[in-house]
């Protein structure tokens, strides 16, 4: 498995943000909505900044994250890994070698069941559990999965981040820039 060694993961939706997380001390940065136009050369940048890039597959406008779609991402854009909920997307980000972290909602019982045992079968490198302000159900998806959890969604102060870490979570992901200190 590859490691992440980074307890924030700054998550940029504006090129702003990029653009800020290319001069900071942060290792990896996430991509969210952004154009698939964009993708290939944010990507390029980053890695010149010797930055690793992870991509939130569902959210890039005017990609089909098909089996085609995975191929363009893992042989043109070549980022270091991807985000996603759906386990097609992670199979095939393990073709290509990428770190592949899967979403997890936690909705309901019937959810959170349904999705453990997806995640057992695709074996992400990492799940990411949303809301990641809900310590309890940290500690209680990473022990029933076995996989790193890292923590996303709704974290707005430092406090949650720290709980999510105190409960097993290995990182926390944020779009918040007021959390992004390394």
């Amino acid at each position: 498995m590859k490691e992440i060694e980074q307890t924030i993961l700054p998550a940029a939706k504006k090129i702003k943000d990029f653009e800020d997380l290319l001069n900071s001390d942060t290792k990896y940065i996430i991509l969210l909505e952004t154009r698939l136009g964009l993708l290939r050369k944010l990507v390029r940048v980053a890695h010149k900044a010797d930055k690793k890039v992870l991509i939130h597959i569902d959210l890039i406008q005017g990609l089909k994250a098909d089996e085609y779609g995975m191929e363009y991402i893992g042989q043109e854009v070549k980022p270091d890994g991807v985000i996603s909920t759906r386990s097609h997307v992670i199979k095939q980000a393990k073709k290509y070698n990428l770190i592949s972290v899967q979403r997890l909602f936690l909705i309901d019982s019937q959810a959170i069941e349904h999705n453990v045992s997806i995640i057992k079968r695709t074996k992400p490198d990492y799940v990411e559990v949303l809301p990641g302000i809900l310590p309890g159900m940290i500690k209680e998806i990473k022990d029933q999965v076995g996989v790193p959890v890292i923590a996303g969604g709704l974290v707005r102060e430092r406090d949650q981040v720290e709980q999510a870490i105190e409960s097993g979570a290995s990182a926390v992901t944020t779009s918040r820039t007021d959390l992004w200190q390394f």
